[in-house]
C-alpha cells in the first residue's frame, strides 16, 4: 500500500434523481482509492442542468453518501454558484477561436449523420457550422445557438483502470458542445473548469464516459489547465445488460435503506462485486480500505440480478 497526500478525487451526484447500486460502486471506488492512499474527497454537487433537477435531491445524495459510510474533506461545492467561472473559460476559448456558435439542433444532427447511432450516443457531428467565428454569434442574437469547441484529431490516453485508450474523430462525436443554447455550461467544459480549480488530480467514474475523455482532454489543453487522471470502471447493469434504470426494479439506496437493510450489507454485496472479498457479506466502508485493489474490479459490468438482491434480504 503506497500513499500518495496529494491524490485528490471527487464525489460528484447529479440532483437530477435519486441515487442507485451503480452510482454507490462507483462513489464506493473512488472513495476508497482516496482514503487508502491518505488523499483528499472532495463533494460536488452537479446541478446545472436546470430543468432536471429534483427539489432535496442534492441532499439527499449527501444522506446516501452518509449511510453508506463515504465522507468528504471538502464541499459540497455547488455548480449552479460558480457560473462566472464557467463564462470566463467560454470567454477564454472565444478569443482563442477555438469555438463557434451553431445554430443546428439535435434533429438537425441526427439527420445529417451518415451512419445510425446506438442509444444514448450522440451522433457524429457534421461541422455544419464549423466555418463560423466568435464573432458571428454578434449576427445570431435573435436565433437560438450553442458553443462548440473545434476539436482536432484526438490523442491516445492513459486509464488508470483500461491501460491505453485510442478513440476516433468519429466514436467522440467531432465537435462537441461546451455552452448549450439554454446559455448555460455544458457537462464537458464545467466538470473540467472545477476539477482544476478544485486540485483534483484523478477522476473516477463509469465507463460510459471514456467519450468524454479526449473531450475533456481537449480543453484542459485549450485553458492550460493541468489534467487528472481518468479511471473508468464497468458499469452496473441489468439482467438486460442495459445500465440500471426503473425497468429493473427499485435500486434507489433510499429504497434500500428505508426496506431496513443495513449499509454494511449493501457495502458488502458491491465488494463481492468489485472482487474484494469471495462472498456477499456485511463489511464497512472503512474496514474495506486495506482490501480495496483498483486491479481485481472485474473488467466487464456487473450485472444485478433480483437474485442477488435477495440474498441482502431486498425486493426491489
Amino acid at each position: 500500500m503506497s500513499f500518495d497526500a496529494s491524490l485528490v478525487t471527487r464525489l460528484a451526484p447529479s440532483p437530477t434523481g435519486a441515487q442507485h447500486l451503480g452510482n454507490a460502486r462507483t462513489y464506493l471506488i473512488t472513495w476508497l482509492l482516496a482514503r487508502q492512499r491518505g488523499g483528499r474527497v472532495v463533494l460536488r454537487i452537479e446541478d446545472i442542468d436546470s430543468p432536471r433537477v429534483k427539489p432535496g435531491a442534492a441532499e439527499q445524495a449527501q444522506d446516501d453518501l452518509r449511510w453508506l459510510g463515504l465522507d468528504w474533506d471538502d464541499g459540497p461545492i455547488v455548480q449552479s454558484q460558480r457560473l462566472a467561472l464557467y463564462e470566463s473559460a467560454l470567454a477564454q476559448l472565444q478569443a482563442r477561436e477555438l469555438v463557434y456558435p451553431c445554430t443546428c439542433t439535435r434533429s438537425d444532427v441526427e439527420q445529417a449523420a451518415s451512419a445510425p447511432h446506438a442509444e444514448g450516443v450522440e451522433p457524429v457531428y457534421p461541422g455544419t457550422c464549423a466555418f463560423r467565428r466568435a464573432a458571428d454569434a454578434e449576427a445570431l442574437r435573435d436565433r437560438p445557438f450553442a458553443w462548440r469547441f473545434r476539436l482536432s484529431e484526438p490523442a491516445t490516453f492513459t486509464d488508470r483502470f483500461r491501460g491505453a485508450v485510442t478513440l476516433s474523430r468519429e466514436e467522440i462525436g467531432g465537435d462537441f458542445v461546451v455552452w448549450k443554447s439554454q446559455r448555460s455550461p455544458a457537462y464537458q467544459l464545467s466538470v473540467v473548469v472545477d476539477d482544476a480549480a478544485n486540485g483534483v488530480t484523478c477522476v473516477v467514474r463509469g465507463d460510459d464516459l471514456v467519450a468524454s475523455t479526449p473531450r475533456q482532454l481537449a480543453l484542459y489543453s485549450a485553458l492550460r489547465l493541468p489534467p487528472p487522471e481518468f479511471a473508468h470502471v464497468p458499469l452496473v447493469v441489468g439482467p438486460d445488460g442495459r445500465r440500471l434504470a426503473k425497468r429493473h426494479g427499485d435500486t434507489r439506496l433510499s429504497a434500500l435503506r428505508s426496506a431496513g437493510i443495513a449499509p454494511e450489507t449493501v457495502i458488502g454485496l458491491l465488494s463481492w462485486s468489485c472482487g474484494w472479498q469471495d462472498r456477499i457479506e456485511p463489511i464497512a466502508a472503512r474496514d474495506l480500505i486495506r482490501h480495496f485493489a483498483l486491479a481485481r474490479i472485474p473488467p466487464k459490468p456487473f450485472v444485478l440480478t433480483p437474485e442477488l438482491l435477495e440474498t441482502i434480504g431486498y425486493r426491489g
